[in-house]
């Protein structure tokens, strides 16, 4: 079985807890922890046309590959969602959605690949209202329904509530609350969750100490390690 960690993290455009923008703090951040994947959040600066919070002359320096989701933009994602992809992993397919509700949301799902493997993961980041997030997850739920295989979302669910799931009455997905990850500087909500299908086997999965996460945030990186059989 391959093994395969995966990391979520709502950068805020890479401005920090010191309100300093270091991109180069965040890309550190992600190394320490050795992801094969990395689903961020809030990637992008607000304001059109965009540009990218993490500079991928940065990107390409540290070792990743940052797929184009948005290719009309200068953009590193879709909506802010972005999927950064480390050595040994191609792009098979990709689809960027918008999601239902008040304000501008969206999700990257790829399907990626590696010799005797294919994985299809969707980074998101939903709404601020419950019954937003609600049409939202079942949105991408569909979307993600149509890839066969093994699938892993991640994202900033904005979920705050322990106990409560965002997951459709009877269904076949599970939803991974690592730990609380916001706000950084003392965490007490489970905002960022992973979501798998039933064909991931979970190894172990966990929130980066305050101290690791080098105040870089105001959400603590989550992350998620797998087990794959052999394809």
């Amino acid at each position: 079985m391959q093994g395969v960690r995966i990391v979520s993290w709502n950068i805020r455009k890479a401005v920090g807890l010191d309100w300093r923008r270091r991109p180069e703090r965040v890309l550190r951040v992600l190394k320490r922890l050795e992801p094969d994947i990395v689903l961020l959040q809030e990637s992008d600066k607000r304001l059109p046309p965009r540009p990218p919070a993490l500079p991928l002359d940065l990107v390409r320096l540290s070792g990743w590959t940052a797929i184009d989701a948005d290719p009309d933009t200068p953009s590193i994602g879709h909506h802010g969602n972005a999927i950064l992809l480390g050595p040994g992993l191609k792009l098979k397919t990709l689809r960027a959605l918008d999601l239902p509700g008040l304000e501008p949301r969206g999700a990257v799902l790829a399907t990626v690949t590696r010799p005797g493997m294919s994985l299809t993961v969707g980074g998101l980041h939903l709404g601020l209202r419950r019954r937003d997030r609600l049409r939202q997850m079942a949105h991408v739920l569909d979307a993600a329904q149509q890839f066969s295989g093994p699938v892993v979302l991640g994202g900033d669910l904005n979920e705050w509530r322990k106990t409560k799931s965002l997951l459709p009455s009877g269904s076949h997905w599970t939803e991974i609350a690592p730990g609380p990850s916001f706000h950084a500087s003392a965490p007490c909500f489970n905002l960022d969750r992973f979501v798998i299908n039933a064909t991931v086997t979970v190894s172990s999965h966990g929130v980066l100490s305050k101290h690791s996460a080098e105040r870089a945030s105001d959400h603590l990186l989550v992350w998620i390690d797998i087990k794959l059989n052999d394809q």
